[in-house]
């Protein structure tokens, strides 16, 4: 099979006009014809991976971590949390960063970020030390993929390619479907050298991206002129609103009564601070006006949502309620991992949303009701026959979504554009956190399994009727010509 870079060789895209909008920046003159810089694409896409997959290799490293300090569940879910909390907060903020001042400074200064984290949590002599390393890990990841997503935009402006199919492909590879290869890397490293490895491997994978960042990425010149301000009164409310948000809904309860009331009032806050600034950290009368961009968000909530339940859920009973290995865990889900990749590199050809959305839907909800046949003694054979089944989903929804927002976003903000997506990405992440926490009280077992199960049917039954309706995903596809 053809790896992402060979396909991106073989694509060509024919020009199209990006819906009108303007970038607000001065851009090189599009030459149809012109290649996309292929020197760029290993950066991008090693430095994407970094996020998804430290948000997942950390699933089967949990026990181990929790065994060495002595601490319970509770306590070692906060290094899925930290993650999560950072790199939501994280990614549109580096992502307005990255419009305003360029892909390249962010995306060096990130992956440092990224070595110094691996250090730091393979040295950590203390579990509040690792869930620090995880929160700079976090931050540090998430500079590359907006990076990413810019890189590609101008690309396209530069070439005239305004739909760089190949590209955008390599990306959701990177992005969702190599998140899932987490659990197989962490179970193999864990059983190489123990849960440590899991966090040093994020040093040479860092210096790796230092290396290919300072060689190939191109120097630019800052949008931003120094007298401008950045909106942080703006920024400081998003944080607020999305941490306190994401904080309930990973553990609710009376107890926190005062989250939601901090939510609603940093909401509050929010909404009226960048309505009335004349430069704004989100142009939220802007999103307001572009409805297909909201509904490309709601649908990476809901498709992350039973993503990452059946990620962290399904590995965690394989551990627990199926009595397998971490090593053995992650093999098992090696095929799902397989059929990720593969499924995302060959429907990268075709530049269709709205079918790639309808059927990953489709088959998240096959997976979440084969969920329902397991038990403790299920055959290893039936266990990896439904990783196979929840692979699909996981090369269509990410790959939909992202290009979809590809052609929905202004190019002047695409940056913060693609790191809100990530956003909503993470807070379907927290959902289902939310709710493997609610349905495995006691630990993972086969009751609490298919409860779980029944909760991501419901979640792919929604993504499939967010995207029946809409008709503007088919003429999408529709219009982008590609060319063999």
């Amino acid at each position: 099979m053809n790896g992402p870079s060979t396909l991106l060789a073989r694509l060509r895209v024919r020009r199209q006009s990006p819906g009108g909008q303007r970038s607000g920046r001065p851009a090189e003159q599009p030459t149809p014809g012109r290649e996309f810089n292929r020197r760029l694409l290993a950066p991008m896409v090693l430095g994407s991976v970094l996020n998804p997959i430290n948000s997942s290799m950390i699933a089967v490293a949990l026990v181990p971590v929790g065994t060495a300090f002595g601490a319970p569940p509770a306590e070692t879910a906060w290094l899925v949390t930290a993650l999560y909390l950072a790199t939501a907060v994280g990614q549109p903020v580096i992502g307005r960063l990255v419009d305003d001042y360029g892909p390249r400074r962010l995306y060096l200064a990130g992956t440092a970020l990224v070595g110094l984290a691996g250090l730091l949590g393979a040295l950590a002599p203390s579990l509040g030390l690792l869930v620090v390393a995880r929160v700079l890990l976090g931050l540090g990841t998430s500079a590359a993929y907006p990076a990413a997503i810019h890189l590609t935009r101008s690309e396209a402006e530069r070439t005239g390619q305004s739909s760089p199919t190949g590209v955008l492909t390599a990306l959701a590879v990177a992005g969702q479907t190599v998140a899932v290869v987490g659990p197989t890397l962490g179970g193999l490293l864990i059983g190489l050298g123990g849960w440590r490895t899991v966090f040093a491997v994020n040093v040479p994978l860092s210096l790796t991206c230092l290396a290919l960042g300072l060689s190939r990425l191109p120097a630019t010149l800052p949008r931003r002129n120094r007298e401008d301000r950045l909106d942080h009164a703006g920024i400081a409310l998003f944080a607020v609103l999305l941490l306190t948000l994401m904080l309930f809904v990973m553990k609710p309860g009376t107890a926190l009564w005062h989250l939601p009331v901090l939510t609603v009032l940093a909401a509050v806050g929010f909404a009226v601070r960048e309505t009335r600034t004349s430069d704004p950290f989100i142009d939220l009368r802007a999103l307001a006006r572009n409805r297909p961009l909201i509904a490309t968000y709601l649908r990476q909530v809901l498709g992350n949502t039973g993503t990452y339940a059946f990620l962290y859920g399904y590995t965690q009973w394989l551990e627990e309620g199926r009595g397998l290995g971490a090593a053995s865990a992650g093999l098992v889900l090696l095929p799902l991992s397989l059929t990720g990749l593969a499924v995302s590199v060959v429907t990268g050809r075709s530049a269709a949303v709205r079918g790639k959305l309808l059927v990953g839907s489709v088959f998240q909800m096959a997976a979440s009701a084969a969920l329902l046949l397991l038990g403790s003694t299920s055959a290893v054979a039936v266990l990896i026959a439904v990783g196979l089944l929840a692979g699909v989903p996981q090369g269509l929804i990410g790959l939909g979504n992202q290009t979809a927002l590809y052609h929905q976003a202004d190019p002047a903000t695409i940056a913060s554009a693609a790191g809100l997506l990530r956003t909503f990405m993470y807070l379907g992440a927290m959902a289902a956190s939310a709710a493997n926490a609610a349905f495995f009280p006691h630990g993972a077992t086969t009751g609490g399994l298919h409860h779980l199960a029944l909760f991501m049917l419901g979640g792919a039954t929604l993504l499939f009727l967010a995207v029946l309706p809409d008709r503007s995903l088919g003429r999408m596809g529709a219009a982008v010509g590609i060319a063999s």
